[in-house]
């Protein structure tokens, strides 16, 4: 089959791998469609250290089951239309047997880890595929995972009606955490220093758009969610905050990226600082979302490309000319 291949950091083709196989209680996906994230870039440039080399990438995805591995539960059939959460829990380190499965000791996911789907077809764990419901297109299916992503970050820093809320960074992860916060009844403010992308975030109903948190005049938050894991970024969302304000670092910096916050504020301000990693119990909650409409996913999907241009692609999702940027390996737009 064709895929996308990472042979090592700065070195990417789209060639010819075996066709997977299931194992016990797996599945084989025909790929639909697979989305663009930072992460991607992360592996492409060789740092995102939990990557092997060489690796097929791609974890946001949906596809067509064609082939079902033994013991396979669930009774999946071969046609179902499935998205698929990339998650590879151990389930029985410390973190796994507390329900924190996103910070499991030997955390791997499909793509990121293991071989994934910017492929025609892709082997996973049967209980990691959720049923998509008639009408709803690969595309669709494939925004589930980020969306699933932003359900775990704003549970992990919680909004109350009326709050006023900060997000820096307006692209796809920022956008829906929007919408997401904006129905919990907060006021949203987005700051992106890439000012095409202010237009859709007013148009989802953002109260204030800025190029920068310094265009604000001073104005302070209750809460502020980084979702482009820059350093000055990160800065600047701390010190919008009023006292007793509330940070969720959920863009991803690279390992080795530090932050200068004040803890004299952390202490005397009491703020609140928190992380938030991956999927945790939120892919049903997602796709739902997704499939009734109540996140806007045709504001979001913004550009399609075949799997030979993934280099191209890479190269779309890292200028900041779209938003969420998607490969079709078999070219199906349904």
């Amino acid at each position: 089959m064709r895929a996308a291949i990472v042979d090592q950091p700065g070195s990417i083709r789209v060639g010819e791998v075996p066709d997977p196989k299931p194992g016990e209680r797996q599945v084989v996906i025909k790929v639909g469609a697979c989305g663009i994230c930072g992460t991607d870039l992360h592996i492409a440039d060789g740092h995102f250290p939990p990557t092997p080399y060489p690796i097929v990438p791609g974890h946001e995805f949906a596809g067509e089951i064609v082939e079902l591995g033994t013991d396979v539960p669930g009774g999946w059939e071969v046609g179902d239309r499935v998205a698929v959460d990339p998650s590879l829990f151990c389930g029985y380190c410390r973190p796994c047997r507390a329900g924190h499965g996103n910070l499991c000791e030997n955390w791997g996911a499909t793509g990121d880890t293991v071989n994934g789907a910017f492929a025609e077809y892709v082997a996973v764990p049967s209980a990691n595929c959720f049923r998509m419901p008639d009408g709803m297109t690969w595309q669709q299916g494939a925004l589930v995972e980020p969306v699933s992503c932003a359900v775990h970050g704003v549970r992990r820093i919680g909004a109350e009606p009326g709050e006023r809320f900060l997000i820096v960074g307006a692209g796809t992860m920022g956008l829906v955490m929007q919408q997401l916060l904006q129905r919990s009844g907060a006021e949203v403010t987005v700051v992106d220093r890439n000012l095409s992308r202010l237009g859709r975030a007013r148009e989802l109903g953002a109260v204030a758009v800025a190029g920068d948190v310094s265009e604000l005049h001073d104005e302070k938050f209750d809460a502020a969610a980084d979702c482009t894991g820059a350093v000055p970024a990160i800065e600047a969302a701390f010190d919008s905050l009023r006292r007793g304000g509330r940070l969720l670092v959920f863009g991803v910096a690279p390992e080795e990226a530090r932050v200068a916050l004040s803890p004299f504020r952390i202490y005397n301000d009491e703020i609140t600082i928190v992380g938030s990693m991956a999927v945790l119990h939120s892919y049903e909650v997602a796709l739902d979302l997704v499939a009734s409409g109540k996140i806007d996913s045709a504001s979001l999907l913004t550009d399609e490309l075949p799997l030979e241009k993934f280099a191209e692609a890479l190269d779309l999702m890292r200028s900041g000319g779209g938003l969420k940027v998607q490969v079709l390996p078999g070219g199906d737009h349904g």
